[in-house]
């Protein structure tokens, strides 16, 4: 073997090594800034192998062009992963929380106290004690079609559920509508990941990949004024959604019955 083999093929290795260190650890969130270094590196050393194998200098076309194809996937992978880590940070700073819900009924639930003649108390109770609120809605047990709205001004709708749906291999798979609108003064982020689906034994899992999906909600930030919508997918069994403000919260802000 030349020495123009030997290094035609150890770029080859090195880049398809380098691509598989950048795959493995893309999903990790701060470590995956090495990993897109990494990726850049290996993709580079992987195509001047190839370059080189399709001059017939030596014959480790299969492991530059593996190379080549990992080093790109890393890359987009942890783009991918950096921008929903982000959003959900965003969101954890500006710590959004269930205010108010576009519903008939809560309208009406504060009715009685709207309407209540301030008359009726007497002044000095009025200056020491604090008005009665109307009873809070419980955003944990909404209907399809109803609204929740967090106290940043983004507003969060499940529009419609198709559970009617199934996978190449006839399992069944639950669609799920969704729309943001952001009401608030600064832009708010949407992402796919703050979704999770409930099944009747009270698991809760993400997200599910459907490959006749149309229209899927990806992730990125909403202007103020500025509405989005978008498909998202949930094993069968199904029978809860719940949004959390961010990824990293334990408790759901919303949920909604299908």
């Amino acid at each position: 073997m030349s020495e123009e083999t030997k290094h035609g093929s150890g770029l080859a290795i090195a880049g398809l090594v380098l691509g598989i260190i950048a795959a493995v650890t893309s999903f990790l969130p701060i470590i995956n800034n090495l990993s897109a270094i990494l990726a850049v590196i290996g993709g580079v050393l992987a195509a001047v192998a190839l370059v080189g194998a399709l001059r017939g200098k030596h014959d480790a076309k299969g492991l530059s062009i593996a190379g080549v194809v990992l080093a790109v996937v890393s890359f987009v992978v942890v783009m991918a992963t950096q921008s929903a880590y982000k959003a959900a940070l965003d969101k954890a700073v500006s710590g959004s929380q269930p205010v108010a819900s576009s519903t008939a009924s809560e309208s009406t639930d504060s009715t009685p106290a709207a309407s209540e003649p301030a008359a009726q108390a007497p002044a000095s109770q009025e200056s020491s004690a604090p008005a009665e609120q109307a009873p809070q809605k419980d955003f944990s047990n909404l209907a399809v079609g109803e609204t929740v709205t967090l106290d940043s001004g983004l507003s969060i709708t499940v529009n419609s559920v198709d559970t009617s749906l199934t996978k190449y291999d006839g399992s069944p798979i639950v669609g799920v509508n969704v729309t943001y609108a952001n009401g608030g003064s600064k832009s708010e982020s949407f992402n796919p990941y703050d979704w999770k689906g409930e099944d009747a034994n009270g698991a809760q899992r993400t997200t599910t990949y459907y490959m006749d999906s149309t229209d899927e909600l990806s992730s990125g930030k909403l202007s103020s004024g500025g509405t989005v919508t978008g498909n998202i997918y949930f094993e069968g069994g199904t029978v809860r959604i719940l949004y959390y403000s961010n990824m990293f919260n334990d408790n759901a802000a919303a949920g909604w019955n299908i």
